[in-house]
Formats: C-alpha cells, structure tokens, sequence
C-alpha cells in the first residue's frame, strides 16, 4: 500500500484505536502507550500490505494482537494478585488466556466505585502502603483495608458471573430520533439539549426514569464501566438532571414520554378538545374581540385588525381558560447552574398500545412552540410575547427568538440607529426574521403600553364552562398518568389545568380561518402572527 493511502487510514481511524485503548487500560497514560503501540504495528502492516479489503477488520486483528503482546510484555515480572485472584502471568502455560483473563479483572476493577477502585489501584499496582493511602485519600486507615476486603470480595464476585447488560446498553435511545424540549426559563447555555443533547448523558438519565439505580446499576444497565461515566453522572446530579434518593441511587424529574400509547385514548381527548374549541370559537372569541376592539395605540403592518384578535383569542386561550385543576408541580423544575428553571421533556419514540383501533380523525399539526415572553433590562419598556405554530412564517423557535433582536427594532423605531456599516449586522438580523421590510419598513404588530395592561384587557372563560371540562381532563390526565412512573404522575395529573392550552388554541384559530371569521393569512402577516411587542413607541 502507497504511504499516502497508509497515512489518510491511520487518520482515519486515530480516534477509534485510542477509544480501543482507554476500553483495555487501567490509566489514560497507560492508554496512550498502548494506543501508540498499535498504530506503529498498524501504520507498518499498511505499508507492507498489497491490498486490504476489508480494512477495519484489519486494524482491529492487530489491534487485539498488539494488546495481547502489551500485556505479556508489561506484565511480565509484575503479576496480578488480588488476595485470592492470582494471575501469574509470566507463567503462559498456566492459564489458557492470560490476556483474556486480565481483560476481565480490569474490567471488573472499572465497575468499582471511584473511591475503591482508587484505593485497589494505589495498593496493588502502586505497591503503597495502607498508610500511605489513607493518607493521600484523607481516610482512615480502617476505611483503606475496608475498601480494600470489599473490593476482593466484588472483583472476586465478579470475575465468576457474567454481566448482564441491561435493555440501554443494548437498544440504547438515539439523539435523532428524540424530541427535547423544556416549559420555563433556559440559562445561558440553553435549555435541557445543553444537557441531554450527549447520547450517553440522555441514556444514564432515562436509566434511572422507571427505576432508580445506583451509579454501578446505572453502568451495568448501560453496558459502560463506572470509570467512564462517573464524571457524567457527578454533571448531571449538579445540574438537577438526577436526583438522589435511599440508598445512593438516582430518580429523575425529567418527563420522558411513554414508550408506548393508546390512539383511542388519544383520539378520545381530541374530540373532547374539540368540542371545547368548538363552544370557545363560539361564545368565547367575541368576547374577547370586543374586549380589544377599542385598543387605537397599535400598530399592525398592513392594518388587518384581525392579526391583532387573533394574537389576543390565542393568548386568552392558552392563559384565560386554564382549567380550575390544583396541583403543585414546582418541584419538577429542574435548576441549572447556568440559571436554567424549567420542566425538561423528552418525546421518545413509542409503540401503539391498541394497533386493532381503527382512527376515525384526520391526522392534524396542533403542536407550539412558546408560550415565549423575551424582556430587556437594557430598555424595560420592552417586551415581547409569542408562540410558533404552523400559523407562522417564524423559524427556529425559542432559540431563533433573541432579546437583542426587540432591542435592535426599538432603536430603530426610536431612530437611535439608521442603515449603515456601523449597524449592518443588527439590520441584518433585523431582516432575516422579517422585523424589518427590505424597505426598512416595521413589520410585527407593536402595541404602545405594557404587556400587563394589554393581557389585563382579555377576559377570563367562564368558570361554568371550565368546571364542564374539568372533570373530562382529570379523568384523560389520571388515565394517561399511569403509563408514568410513580415521580412523575403528580406532573401529569397536574398538566390536566392545560387541557385547554396550545392544542385548543390551534383548533379554534382552525375554526375561525375555516368559516370566514378570519380571512387567511398573507406570507407577509404570518411574520407578526401570534407575535406582539410592546413598546412606549409605535414606528
């Protein structure tokens, strides 16, 4: 094989042999030695080889090869002794697999706890005393020999069984086929994508999401050693991901979604909804109307009053008509130390409990993003309320939605800006969500007056047709809430207050395009629709 084509595959598959290494060895310097090694032996086979056809089989081969030979060679006047566990190496003839062998006692030292493992490492391949190690690890010196008997009775108890890795460490949940989303205030890191948004990371939370595990249950679940994923799991608990319980075991708070549904449960609450939108879109939205009918300090690009109705029927839906069902579900916020307070969601993909149940509605789009609120402490007359749906032309949702971005229009309505090189970014990013026309025109809804004024105006629904569907919601949420684990029933049970939400907000917005109440909207009104800033100035 020509150099060139040895090098671009030694490239290549660097990564892969150094993650081969950190799997085989005990240290990270022991890693890279060994890591090393194998590409030396790997990158001079390639050379010497007329053709490869299947080139990863290769490397793996001399991969295995090299590791076996390290062994013997590293191994070979030091031994392994584990008071009970004697690996005399240096003696091939004894066991079958030396190698083999030690693969598994390292293995089984790995699943140790971080303090153990520690201390079985110091002793045995350090050779330092129990004093020296209480010492270094500011224990007694009780404690060392304590670690030290339960260590030899783990790796002893160890080497005789096979692990079982659990259903995560076979079928693990994949980054591109969940959904993350979050309800309340990212930090500055963003939301729980920031934190989930790592494969192993999502799998050790939802390892301990229907029963809770220690970290070495959580490894053994994973098909992971603990070294690995010790300092994940350390993140994670800091940052309100997991949380510890009896036992030194974990729970989370975040709401993963069932791994399988009912369509005729779902279809059930649907129509239910429906018929709510339907009594909303007819005694509801006039009110409503007519509530903000006499607002003059509005401006509304292209002048359709209806761009302004529909932005406040939307808000009174999803705020207004809240369903009178109690229950506190603070104590799902998870807090971040990046100042994140939110409930974290994650749809995993789900199986259909009832594949017999015929549909009987047509498939719709009824999913938001928001309800988003954006401020500004740079001009506290500032503020903006919105929500994403198919209704708008928006993109990017809440991570697209800036602060900077009502402060730039706000100097520009205030004319503290103009179209220049010293503002060019800030026009550009004015114009790349549409706030601004090409022609340097303001093209979202401003209301002049705060955000509490305005959303003051809009009525409340009914109690009496609240407390109709009360009963109707409790009943769908109590149901829905057994596919949950134990910690999370109370947060579904407790959504039931959003039965009339985003879902029936999008129905009743349905209703009022369909039948003539509202005429469709143009490309340029989906820009403000369901977007409102406020202002002390109009453009």
């Amino acid at each position: 094989m020509d150099k060139q084509k040895a090098d671009e595959l030694i490239t290549e598959y660097l990564p892969k042999i150094y993650g081969f290494a950190v799997k085989k060895s005990f240290s990270y310097a022991e890693a890279e030695d060994l890591a090393a090694e194998i590409v030396k032996e790997v990158y001079l086979s390639l050379l010497t080889a007329r053709e490869v056809v299947n080139v990863e089989g290769y490397v793996w081969r001399i991969s295995e090869y090299t590791y076996a030979k390290y062994v013997s060679l590293k191994k070979k006047h030091e031994g392994i002794s584990l008071d009970g566990i004697e690996i005399p190496v240096w003696e091939d003839d004894i066991l079958d697999d030396p190698a083999e062998e030690i693969a598994a006692l390292r293995r089984e030292i790995a699943f140790l706890s971080e303090k153990r493992r520690e201390v079985v490492y110091l002793f045995y391949y350090k050779d330092r005393s129990v004093s020296f190690i209480a010492d270094k690890l500011g224990i007694p010196e009780g404690t060392v020999k304590w670690h030290l008997n339960k260590a030899r009775n783990e790796l002893k108890e160890g080497m005789k069984m096979e692990r079982k890795i659990g259903k995560l460490g076979i079928a693990p949940l994949e980054l591109q086929n969940v959904c993350i989303g979050h309800s309340g205030m990212p930090g500055t890191n963003g939301g729980p994508e920031f934190y989930l948004g790592d494969k192993l990371n999502l799998n050790i939370v939802y390892s301990v999401y229907h029963t809770p595990r220690t970290k070495e249950e959580i490894a053994e679940e994973l098909g992971v050693t603990l070294v690995y994923i010790e300092d994940k799991i350390e993140f994670l608990e800091s940052n309100g991901f997991l949380v510890k319980t009896s036992g030194n075991r974990y729970t989370t708070y975040v709401c993963f979604s069932p791994e399988t549904f009912s369509l005729e449960l779902w279809e059930k609450k649907l129509k239910t909804q429906m018929k709510i939108a339907e009594t909303l879109a007819k005694d509801y939205v006039p009110v409503v109307r007519a509530a903000v009918a006499g607002m003059d300090e509005v401006y509304i690009p292209g002048g359709n009053r209806e761009l302004l109705d529909a932005a406040a029927i939307f808000y009174g839906i999803l705020q207004k008509c809240r369903l009178p069902v109690k229950n506190d579900v603070s104590n799902y916020n998870i807090k971040t130390t990046d100042g994140g307070n939110y409930i974290a969601y994650v749809d995993i993909p789900a199986e259909r409990s009832d594949p017999a149940y015929k549909p009987t509605l047509k498939p719709a789009d009824y999913n938001t993003c928001g309800f988003m609120t954006r401020d500004s402490s740079k001009y506290p007359a500032v503020f903006s309320w919105s929500v994403d749906s198919r209704l708008d032309s928006r993109q990017g949702g809440w991570e697209n939605n800036l602060n900077t971005d009502y402060e730039y229009l706000y100097e520009f309505m205030s004319k503290t800006i103009c179209d220049n090189a010293a503002n060019k970014e800030k026009f550009k990013r004015l114009k790349e969500r549409n706030f601004l026309t090409e022609d340097n025109q303001v093209n979202i809804m401003v209301v002049k007056g705060t955000e509490s004024e305005f959303f003051k105006k809009i009525p409340s629904c009914d109690d009496r047709l609240k407390n109709k569907f009360a009963d109707a919601a409790l009943e769908y949420a109590t149901a829905h809430a057994r596919k949950y684990p134990p910690q999370m029933q109370d947060l579904v049970i407790g959504m039931a207050s959003d039965f009339i939400g985003s879902t029936v907000a999008m129905m009743v917005m349905d209703i009022l395009y369909s039948n003539g109440t509202f005429r469709a909207l143009t490309s340029n009104e989906k820009v403000t629709s369901t977007l409102l800033m406020f202002s002390d100035i109009l453009p």
